[in-house]
């Protein structure tokens, strides 16, 4: 059975996207703890990145995640974040190494519980089309990480869900 690792995005003095009175570090946190807990009553390994409001710099959470099922690949990674810009929707960033069917997965689930998906793509580095765009996709070795933006933080209606 694979084990889980739930990275609550930013934190600390990275407070990430702010709008509609939501300030993203808090809302990753609750996102986070929900999926901990519900992986708990399912019989889940899984383990939290950040349980409080912390500051982890980029090596420190990769560190983080890597730590307490090794570098595998029956590790998932779900990285879990609230974008903004003025779009709607979730979006699912998947790692260049992996192939779309767990972020398809996700996809489908968010979907089936009234989420509107925009898309799960692969991000690219401009400078090196080979590296992933996000460190905590590139440098989380050979598990499987997914950044998951549930929605845009300045859009009403997904802020409202």
């Amino acid at each position: 059975m694979k084990k889980v690792v739930i990275d609550a995005g930013h934190g600390g003095t990275d407070g990430g996207a702010v709008g509609n009175g939501i300030i993203e570090k808090e809302l990753t946190l609750e996102i986070s703890q929900y999926i901990h807990n519900r992986l708990d009553e399912l019989g889940i390994e899984n383990t939290l990145v950040r349980d409080s409001d912390v500051t982890l710099e980029p090596t420190e959470r990769v560190a983080k995640v890597l730590e307490p099922y090794g570098n595998n690949r029956d590790v998932l990674v779900i990285s879990n974040h609230i974008n903004a810009g003025g779009g709607q929707g979730a979006e699912i960033i998947y790692a260049l190494r992996d192939s779309d069917t767990f972020s398809k997965k996700i996809a489908t689930e968010l979907e089936n519980s009234g989420r509107e998906v925009r898309k799960y793509y692969q991000r690219r580095l401009p400078e090196n089309p080979n590296k992933d765009y996000y460190y905590i996709l590139r440098e989380t070795n050979v598990s499987e990480p997914l950044l998951i933006e549930y929605g845009f933080i300045d859009n009403m209606n997904d802020a409202n869900k």
